[in-house]
């Protein structure tokens, strides 16, 4: 793995905030980029888990599966309806500074 952090954005987080990622040197995908818009929870997880990102997403599914004991290369957590554009971006690019892989491992923050 990498010793970068690189995220994974569900179908639910907007791709605007990939491209910003982008622009600032982050290694970002999304589930578009893939082609796996509707795809399942539990896919999504192991997917981002196989490739080494760590999952971003707004859907509450994934901390219940965190929670249950499921393992994954870490999940960041933000609410819709409060986080806007820049705080993911601002959010994400701290915790890529901050954490390393290995930190991040089994880990779930919280915007």
């Amino acid at each position: 793995m990498p010793n970068a952090l690189r995220f994974y954005l569900d179908e639910n987080v907007q791709v605007t905030i990939a491209d910003q990622l982008k622009r600032r040197g982050i290694e970002v995908v999304t589930v578009r980029d893939l082609g796996k818009l509707g795809d399942s929870d539990h896919n999504h997880l192991k997917r981002a888990t196989d490739m080494g990102y760590v999952l971003c997403t707004h859907d509450d599914d994934y901390l219940v599966m965190a929670a249950d004991g499921e393992k994954h290369a870490g999940i960041v957590f933000g609410f819709q309806d409060i986080q806007t554009i820049g705080d993911w971006v601002k959010g994400l690019e701290l915790i890529h500074g901050v954490y390393t892989v290995d930190e991040m491992e089994n880990r779930v923050e919280f915007l």
